[in-house]
């Protein structure tokens, strides 16, 4: 499909990489990865000969169509979601046009027996065919399944785009790309912006696609479970691997590994070769023999390792003093856009030291949460922040607030107090901005340098409440384990709005979900949600299909069922409820008490009747689970 032989990029007489060739067939699936500033997003935009290239070739198979979902991109004013998506069927809506117009020749006409007339039939039949080869009658419904499957309400289609957010347009944008009949998709972070729902849903389409794919991305799960191959681009040069992401770290390391036991010999190898040349040449009669080595040497081919860059953050979160035992509180919270009711009557209280994340479909609360808790923005409803409490807070578009003609080292100096002004440019070179990079302008550094800079500057300010919405965004995976670890180790109160499985796997212990204006506590990391939210949908689409078939059978009797066991069908849903926070609860008891045993048997053992507790909380555990079935049972049965 796509020949790359020898391409090389330069800027300003520097090249960004040089010499990269490999071969994109049919099926390929490549994660295009690198630190920021590697050049993945340059490279794309060559392959889509957006920029020309400074050297190199490109070579296309014949009438090879490609996609490229860029990160900026315009928006022509005035269109609807549905008019917008419509715009990926170029052809179709052509052939539609020129339908209509023979269509309405053909009404107005009455020379039958022309000719004319019989080339406007037999221009019709070939366009009607034309127009069902492409899908004509079927990328309507195509279209609306995509644009709900990125996240899209049935009701958003007739709105503007104008009234979306970018990230929105975006997934308008990408559903676009979707619907084309493209050979090659080039995705330039196509996660960004999407939620856990629309995220799984790409994976399964991406899965499916029959063309070739090169994508950006820094989500490990995400390249895990859509890749097959992996080209790292990496001090200008790259390497490529038929594994997905985690699998190629492993064989990028074994063959390394291999390369530094095969350098390590051949030293060996040319030391001893060096040794006899010094001994030979000293005698005459050895001379010859001296420079026949020398030869030997001289087309030896050194075997070179692969360099890495292994530069990262250097981040550390303090906690500015201690708070109080409640951070947090909140009670009958509502806020809404206009007649959009986003939040309803939320409670809320958070203690000092909880972990936090916020999941959920976009458009459910969390960004606007977030910025109530921090007096961004007015609501309806009473929140209270507790003693001693001072917050930090890192926006999702924190970014785009930097200012564009300030360099890095004005910003930051611009933000600092009297006390920590010295210390500018050493927090600015554990952030990766040193020398000559803490000059330039903030408009010309790249998605995860800008979020880098944003990510330093929020550390000028004391605060032992950290509030993070979307903080991975743009940022490279190196970047992100950093931080990851950082927020591991801070000691306060950490709340924090993701999409990002793998960022969030392990960083909290307690998720909140939003949905339909209400927050849903879940014990658990995002695994545990993740689990539960299956269950639950699961159990949502039994309930459709259910009413669905009564509804089919007699919409009267269906509804006279509901009324005569509405009363028994909510006490069950109760019921259910209350045991599904029984048993998270002793799930987590018990996980707590195996790590103990874990880490210090002999001392937890000999606690007074300490077996004879565990194997009653075992007891119940399977007590609850059994009668949680018998109740799930008797409400699926309604």
């Amino acid at each position: 499909m796509l020949n790359v032989h020898n391409l090389s990029v330069s800027f300003m007489g520097s090249d960004l990489f040089s010499g990269i060739t490999f071969k994109l067939t049919k099926g390929d699936r490549i994660g295009l990865i690198g630190k920021n500033g590697a050049g993945k997003s340059t490279l794309l935009k060559v392959l889509s000969k957006d920029i020309e290239s400074s050297g190199g070739t490109l070579a296309f198979d014949k009438d090879i169509q490609v996609g490229f979902l860029r990160q900026d991109i315009d928006f022509v004013h005035g269109r609807t979601i549905l008019e917008e998506a419509y715009q990926a069927f170029t052809e179709i809506k052509a052939i539609e046009k020129e339908l209509e117009e023979i269509n309405e020749q053909l009404a107005e006409r009455t020379d039958y027996e022309s000719e004319s007339y019989n080339q406007l039939i037999v221009d019709l039949n070939e366009k009607t065919e034309r127009y069902e080869l492409l899908g004509g009658y079927n990328y309507q419904g195509e279209t609306e399944k995509i644009l709900q499957g990125l996240g899209f309400q049935r009701e958003d289609f007739d709105k503007l785009t104008d009234t979306f957010s970018g990230g929105w347009r975006m997934r308008i944008e990408l559903a676009k790309l979707l619907l084309q009949n493209n050979d090659i998709l080039l995705l330039d972070e196509p996660t960004n912006h999407l939620d856990i729902e629309s995220i799984i849903w790409l994976e399964n389409f991406l899965k499916n696609y029959s063309g070739a794919i090169v994508l950006v991305s820094h989500d490990k799960m995400f390249l895990d479970n859509v890749t097959n191959r992996t080209i790292e681009i990496s001090l200008g040069q790259i390497y490529d691997y038929k594994k997905p992401y985690s699998e190629f770290l492993k064989l990028r390391a074994e063959i390394k590994e291999k390369q530094l036991q095969a350098q390590k010999n051949q030293q060996k190898e040319i030391e001893h070769t060096e040794k006899l040349i010094e001994k030979f040449r000293a005698k005459a009669n050895k001379a010859a023999m001296a420079q026949s080595l020398i030869k030997k040497l001289d087309r030896v081919e050194r075997i070179e390792v692969d360099q890495d860059d292994n530069a990262v953050m250097n981040i550390r979160f303090q906690v500015s003093k201690e708070p109080g035992k409640i951070v947090v509180e909140a009670e009958n919270l509502c806020k809404s856009y206009g007649e959009k009711e986003v939040l309803k009557d939320v409670d809320l209280l958070i203690e000092r030291n909880s972990k936090i994340a916020f999941v959920g479909q976009n458009g459910q609360g969390k960004s606007t949460l977030a910025k109530m808790m921090v007096g961004e923005i007015p609501f309806d409803g009473h929140l209270k922040l507790g003693h001693n409490v001072e917050v930090g807070y890192f926006a999702q578009n924190q970014s785009e607030y930097l200012p564009p003609e300030k360099t890095v080292l004005e910003v930051m100096e611009d933000a600092a107090t009297d006390t920590n002004r010295a210390r500018v440019r050493d927090m600015l070179g554990a952030f990766l901005f040193s020398g000559e990079a803490v000059d330039k302008k903030a408009k010309v550094l790249s998605g995860g340098e800008r979020n880098r800079l944003a990510l330093c500057k929020l550390l000028l300010s004391p605060f032992n409440v950290l509030i993070m919405d979307e903080p991975t965004n743009h940022l490279d995976i190196a970047s992100k384990n950093v931080l990851k670890k950082a927020l591991q180790n801070f000691d306060g109160t950490l709340i924090i709005v993701s999409h990002d499985r793998d960022f969030l796997q392990g960083l909290t212990t307690t998720v909140y979900g939003f949905k339909d204006r209400e927050i849903k506590e879940y014990l658990g990391d995002i695994d545990y949600f993740l689990e539960q939210h299956k269950i639950e949908s699961l159990r949502e689409a039994e309930k459709r299909t259910v009413v669905q078939t009564t509804k089919d059978t007699s919409k009267k009797e269906a509804y006279k069922l509901s009324k005569e066991q509405e009363k028994e069908l909510k006490k069950l849903k109760n019921k259910l409820n209350k045991i599904e926070n029984q048993i998270a609860d002793l799930e987590v008891e018990i996980e707590k008490i195996d790590l103990e045993l874990a880490e210090n048997y002999a001392e937890v053992s000999a606690r007074p009747n300490f077996f004879e507790n565990y194997k009653t909380k075992k007891a119940k555990l399977e007590e609850l689970m059994e009668e949680w079935e018998l109740v799930e049972e008797q409400v699926s049965n309604f």
